[in-house]
């Protein structure tokens, strides 16, 4: 359910459950972060096969399991924000509840026209993820997030655009528009990519 796909100098992580609108189990959410763990790549790209990148959790799994409160979204979370090189979320629709965790822990962040980003958590009665708040904070600014997760707003691509949670919207292809993005970043080396976010992260 998760294609990890090598490629020189990158990492490309698909999630591949389009039957199931890319839901996800607790399985594959350590999959997905046992591939970020292991990755010393200049660029890690996260996205989804079919028409939906994430819907969050899968439902069966919150149900009968420990889903809704397992460390392995914050496991996955952190080893995005921890990757060394430039992560990417391509959004190739919508991505929504947990699964927003993955994109707000990448540095950059490419969706299609027809994606839409929320994070309903007040209407089904349970906190965010931990980390997520404060990344969504930092990008969006205190009253987007709120908006967002206090009253369950569901963006557009050009309303997340616009507040600063998305940064390129793919008008011609997704994969042309992330191709253009890290083009320059797979030509530099490693170490620069490193020294810069470092600066960046203070």
């Amino acid at each position: 359910m998760i294609e990890a796909i090598p490629d020189t100098d990158r990492l490309t992580l698909r999630i591949n459950r389009p039957d199931k609108a890319n839901a996800l189990t607790e399985a594959m959410l350590n999959d997905l972060a046992g591939h970020v763990e292991g990755a010393t790549c200049k660029v890690l790209i996260l996205t989804g096969a079919g028409s939906v990148f994430s819907a969050g959790a899968d439902l069966d799994d919150v149900r009968h399991g420990t889903l809704a409160t397992s460390p392995a979204w914050e496991r996955l979370s952190s080893a995005i924000a921890g990757f060394e090189g430039l992560s990417v979320a391509a959004l190739n629709g919508s991505c929504a509840g947990g699964s927003m965790g993955m994109m707000l822990a990448c540095d950059l962040r490419v969706a299609v026209p027809s994606a839409k980003v929320f994070y309903p958590v007040i209407k089904i009665g349970v906190l965010p993820q931990p980390s997520d708040p404060a990344r969504l904070k930092e990008l969006v600014g205190p009253a987007v997030a709120k908006r967002i997760l206090l009253t369950g707003a569901k963006l557009t691509a050009s309303e997340a655009q616009a507040a600063g949670l998305i940064d390129v919207i793919a008008q011609t292809g997704l994969e042309d528009a992330v191709e253009a993005l890290i083009a320059p970043t797979l030509s530099a080396p490693l170490d620069q990519i490193k020294g810069i976010k470092a600066l960046i992260a203070g």
